[in-house]
């Protein structure tokens, strides 16, 4: 056997055996479910969770509308992983446990942290104008709470949430 037809058929045995590996992978059952919603949040307006649902809830609730790629292994096992670090955080959801993180949600939306980069490159409809952003973390202020956890009336989270410095947190998309 030559050297050519040796490498050739390393190639192919390589080629094959990967095609394997990715179809095997397939049938591990570690993909995004939705269990039920058990309690939503009372929201401040309609216009707050249209916001929350349009920008937090493919990762903050039991509501996810999973990808195409969500649905092909490797890449299901990240968006699994995303999805449960989100709902352990906050999950729109489950109002009716404790919601630990809750209170920072509005500091992270204003600040440009939340919906993450990556999200939004994948998902240009969860974008957020400045303006969206701050109307979001306003409303999430009201309908969550401050950083003291209690809830405030949306004038109040107005004047909470960096009123006087806003243009340290503009996004610089």
């Amino acid at each position: 056997m030559t050297i050519r037809r040796l490498t050739t058929a390393l190639g192919g045995l390589l080629a094959f055996s990967l095609f394997a590996l990715l179809l095997a992978v397939q049938f591990v059952p570690y993909r995004v479910s939705n269990p039920p919603v058990l309690e939503n949040p009372s929201w401040d307006s309609a216009r707050t969770e249209a916001l929350a649902r349009r920008a937090c809830f493919d990762c903050h609730s039991n509501e996810v509308e999973v990808p195409w790629y969500g649905y092909v292994a490797p890449l299901a096992w990240l968006v699994r992983d995303h999805v449960d670090e989100g709902r352990a955080a906050l999950n729109f959801s489950e109002m009716n446990r404790p919601q630990e993180d809750a209170e920072e949600a509005t500091e992270e939306v204003f600040e440009g942290e939340m919906p993450p980069r990556y999200y939004v490159r994948l998902h240009p409809e969860a974008r957020l104008t400045d303006a969206e952003r701050r109307e979001l973390a306003v409303g999430l202020d009201a309908t969550l709470g401050g950083k003291d956890g209690e809830k405030r009336s949306v004038s109040e989270a107005r004047r909470g949430v960096h009123s006087e410095d806003d243009d340290e947190y503009d996004d610089d998309d």
